[in-house]
C-alpha cells in the first residue's frame, strides 16, 4: 500500500513545485511590472510601426496579417524569455531553485507556465489592438487555436534555451542566435495555418500545419523534460 502511495505523493509534490515556481514569477511580476510592461510596449510598437509603414489594401492586409502577428509575438516573447531567466540569475534565485529538494524538471515546467502566461497576456492585448488598427477580425476559433499551439511550442523550446543562454556572458545576444533557427518550423506552421484561417480555408487544407504544431509541441516538451537537468548544470 505504501509503495502505491509513493508515486502518487511524488507526482503531487512535483505538481505543487511547478505551480509554486509559476506563482512566484507571476507574483514578482505583479509587484515590479518590469517584464510584462516591456513586452507589451514592444509588441504595441511593432504593430504601430507596421500600421504606418505598410499601406495595404484590404485583400493584401488579410494576407500579411499572419506574418505581422507572428513577428510581433516572437520578438516580444524573446524579450520576455531573456528577462525571465536573467532576473533569476542576477538575483541569485536560480542557484536557490537548483538547490531546492525538488525535481529540477519542475523548475522548467514552472518557468514554462509563467512564460506562457506572460505571452498570453501580450497576445490578448495585441489581438484587439491589431483588429482595431487594421480592421481585421482576429477572433476566429481556429486562429486562436493556432496561436495557442504556436505559443506553447515557442515557449517550450524558448524556456529551455533561455536557461542555457543565461549561463553565458552574452546572454542577450545568445538566446536569439540559439532560438530562431530552432523555432523556424513552428513559426512557418503557425504563419501558414493562421493565414489559412484568415482567408477562410477549410480545416482539412490546414491539417498538415496543425499536426506539425502538435508534433513540435510534444517533441520539444519531452526533450526539454529529459535534458533540462543537464542544461542547468554549470
Amino acid at each position: 500500500m505504501a509503495e502505491k502511495q509513493a508515486p502518487v505523493a511524488k507526482s503531487s509534490n512535483f505538481i505543487k513545485a511547478v505551480f509554486a515556481i509559476a506563482w512566484k514569477d507571476l507574483a514578482a511580476e505583479l509587484r515590479s511590472r518590469e517584464l510584462l510592461s516591456a513586452m507589451l510596449v514592444f509588441g504595441m510598437l511593432v504593430i504601430l510601426i507596421f500600421n504606418f509603414a505598410l499601406k495595404l489594401d484590404a485583400k493584401t492586409r488579410i494576407t500579411a496579417t499572419s506574418g505581422i502577428l507572428w513577428v510581433t509575438f516572437t520578438f516580444a516573447g524573446t524579450l520576455g524569455l531573456n528577462r525571465s531567466m536573467a532576473v533569476e540569475k542576477d538575483r541569485g534565485c536560480l542557484d536557490g531553485l537548483l538547490l531546492a529538494p525538488v525535481d529540477r524538471s519542475s523548475i522548467y515546467f514552472g518557468k514554462l507556465l509563467s512564460n506562457l502566461a506572460f505571452m498570453f497576456i501580450v497576445e490578448a492585448i495585441v489581438l484587439p489592438l491589431y483588429s482595431l488598427l487594421y480592421n481585421v477580425n482576429l477572433f476566429n476559433p481556429g486562429l486562436l487555436l493556432v496561436i495557442l499551439l504556436g505559443s506553447v511550442g515557442y515557449i517550450a523550446i524558448g524556456t529551455l534555451l533561455s536557461a542555457m543562454a543565461v549561463q553565458t556572458r552574452t546572454r542577450d545576444v545568445m538566446l536569439p542566435i540559439l532560438l530562431f533557427p530552432v523555432i523556424i518550423p513552428v513559426v512557418v506552421a503557425a504563419v501558414e495555418a493562421s493565414g489559412g484561417y484568415l482567408q477562410g480555408m477549410d480545416i482539412s487544407e490546414l491539417r498538415y500545419w496543425i499536426n506539425l504544431l502538435l508534433v513540435y509541441d510534444v517533441i520539444f516538451i519531452a526533450i526539454a523534460f529529459m535534458v533540462f537537468d543537464y542544461v542547468v548544470e554549470e
